[in-house]
């Protein structure tokens, strides 16, 4: 009812003139007073309602801000997290199973296509790299990893190791590479301590890199000339004399450039291909009495011999082995010895400059199990030595940098040693060399005849 109404209704009784009863005015007085009352609470109601209206707009207004402040919070967030080193490691690896097909297929329900990628177990960030740790879905061929090593190096650098076994794989990604230092006999001896035919490589970017010869036979040396090849060697035979006793060395010098230094230090050292034959045939009928002697023994490798039979471990190193390629008699003993050689302490030390695909033929090769390959010219001689193409991405600033191929590839860089130096370090295990016997000189008149004996 409205206000109008209510007073035309209040008002309507009272007659002009007329004296209303004492009665009625109080019903007039009662009305009038629930009027007010009807106002003020009315006014009231409003005023309450506006607040509600105000109060909750506010509510809705402030959740809303609430809300927008979190989600704003939580994309930032996300964002962080993604430009963070770890997840950030984690997209690239992902990417690059997608992009480089590393993946295992299988067909599923109604022919569909399942793929399984490998699965990242662990990404350790530290000061100088990270490392990343993987392994491959059960039924993945392992050497695909190795086949895209080239991937790995156009996502993460050049300055990056890959090692694994047949399952779990760990990828070391490190900010620069190995700096060049020189030979330093103390701290070779030690990291070669303990290991009964030590091959002193060099330097990774995890410490020294050293290995066993005997648990890897035969070693092969590549790289252009002035790459660091021939200080590599010069190295390795160095540490080799004088840290093992029980040691029969032999140099094939084909160029007469590289052996001269071991000279007198060395069992025999040989420049021409003549005496290259006799020395292999002399191996060669080592191999057969050693072999005798295992069999007699009914043991299968010598260093299970007792060490009072043990026969010495022989080192074989020829330089610039491509030069023999003609020679088929030569390369067969070097195969027959890199073939059996292990197990009667016979090894391998080969070196070429331009590695040849017709000396390093399947057999030959695969008998070569540790590889050190420094700069080479392109990509088809370096998948010759290492059966990838890292080798021709060394550049010629980086002289001693290589490719070691031992358990996986990775970049080392190998110690300098020069010529002075290591005359200075082999000068104590020189043998003494008897003096020449004068010629006889004939006594009184006795007569001297020149010619053939017959």
């Amino acid at each position: 009812m409205s206000d109008t109404a209510i007073g035309s209704a209040v008002a309507a009784p009272e007659i002009t003139g007329v004296a209303l009863p004492r009665k009625y005015k109080q019903k007039k007085q009662k009305r009038a007073k629930f009027y007010i009352l009807f106002k003020e609470r009315r006014k009231m109601i409003l005023r309450s309602d506006r607040k509600m209206i105000l109060s909750g707009a506010t509510v809705m207004a402030a959740a809303a801000a609430k809300i927008i402040g979190a989600a704003a919070s939580l994309w930032v967030a996300r964002t962080a997290w993604k430009a963070m080193p770890e997840p950030a490691v984690r997209a690239k690896l992902r990417k690059l199973f997608r992009d480089g097909e590393i993946v295992l297929k299988r067909k599923g329900h109604k022919g569909k296509e399942l793929r399984k990628y490998p699965v990242l177990q662990r990404v350790s960030i530290y000061s100088d790299c990270f490392q990343a740790v993987f392994s491959l879905p059960d039924g993945l061929d392992p050497a695909v990893i190795y086949k895209r090593d080239w991937l790995f190096q156009q996502v993460f650098g050049e300055h990056l190791e890959l090692t694994g076994t047949a399952k779990t794989f760990t990828l070391t990604v490190y900010a620069v590479g190995s700096n060049p230092f020189d030979y330093d006999p103390e701290s070779v001896s030690k990291a070669v301590e303990g290991l009964r035919l030590p091959i002193y490589v060099g330097r990774s970017r995890t410490g020294e890199e050293v290995y066993d010869m005997v648990d890897h036979p035969h070693l092969l040396i590549a790289g252009e000339t002035g790459s660091g090849k021939s200080v590599a060697l010069r190295s390795i035979l160095t540490t080799l004399i004088r840290s093992t006793d029980n040691l029969q060395l032999y140099c094939a010098d084909m160029k007469r450039s590289e052996f001269h230094v071991f000279r007198d230090v060395a069992d025999q050292v040989v420049v021409e291909v003549p005496q290259l034959h006799t020395l292999l045939l002399k191996l060669r009928k080592e191999l057969r009495r050693r072999g005798d002697l295992l069999d007699k023994a009914g043991l299968a490798n010598v260093v299970d011999l007792p060490e009072a039979e043990r026969p010495p471990f022989i080192v074989l190193a020829i330089d610039e082995v491509a030069l023999l390629k003609k020679e088929k008699d030569l390369m067969e003993v070097i195969e027959e010895i890199s073939a059996i050689g292990r197990a009667l302490g016979v090894f391998l030390i080969l070196s070429m400059q331009r590695p040849d695909a017709d000396v390093l033929d399947g057999k030959l090769k695969n008998n070569l199990t540790v590889r050190m390959a420094f700069r080479h010219a392109d990509e088809i001689n370096s998948r010759i030595t290492i059966g990838s193409g890292e080798a021709a991405e060394i550049k010629q600033s980086q002289k001693g940098r290589m490719v070691f191929k031992l358990d996986g590839w990775r970049y080392v860089q190998g110690p300098h040693l020069d010529l002075p130096r290591a005359k200075a370090l082999l000068e104590p295990y020189k043998r003494p060399t008897a003096p020449p016997e004068p010629p006889e000189t004939p006594e009184g008149n006795e007569e001297i005849e020149w010619g053939l004996i017959e």
